[in-house]
């Protein structure tokens, strides 16, 4: 099945806050990963204020990164071929990242496989309910690649 994916990071190359997968069939997964120290001033201004607009069901604590690795590879658990889509390649290179939890180590998942689709004049931003919350600009993202076909 395709997921959509999208993520919020504390600027470029920054830690992960937050990520959502968004299924072509509906099912969603949405996570707030614990941060600390500064973060960048747009990130602030821009991502900070809009982490908890969600629906009340996929509001929870801050989860640390093996939390979310752990959380990530249950809702994937039922699918013996996850295709994860994005449209930007730092989510999938931060996806990677959070099944990755020690040296050497993953979390249990199918093995994924990725697709980064180019879409020339669309943004996930500008296009969603809620501009950078990792959950609304996954929905915009799987709204137009399945609109598209």
């Amino acid at each position: 099945m395709r997921y959509f994916l999208d993520t919020e990071f504390n600027g470029w190359g920054g830690a992960l806050l937050s990520i959502a997968l968004v299924a072509e069939s509906g099912d969603e997964f949405y996570a707030v990963l614990d941060y600390d120290g500064p973060l960048e001033p747009w990130v602030e201004r821009h991502v900070l204020p809009y982490l908890d607009t969600v629906p009340e069901s996929m509001k929870g604590p801050r989860l640390s990164r093996r939390d979310a690795a752990e959380a990530l590879a249950y809702f994937l658990a039922h699918d013996p071929k996850p295709h994860i889509v994005a449209d930007w390649p730092e989510d999938i290179a931060l996806i990677a990242m959070l099944l990755t939890t020690g040296s050497g180590m993953m979390v249990t998942v199918a093995a994924p496989t990725f697709e980064m689709v180019a879409l020339p004049g669309f943004s996930t931003a500008g296009n969603s309910k809620v501009p950078h919350n990792a959950l609304h600009d996954a929905r915009a993202l799987r709204d137009h690649v399945v609109a598209l076909g």
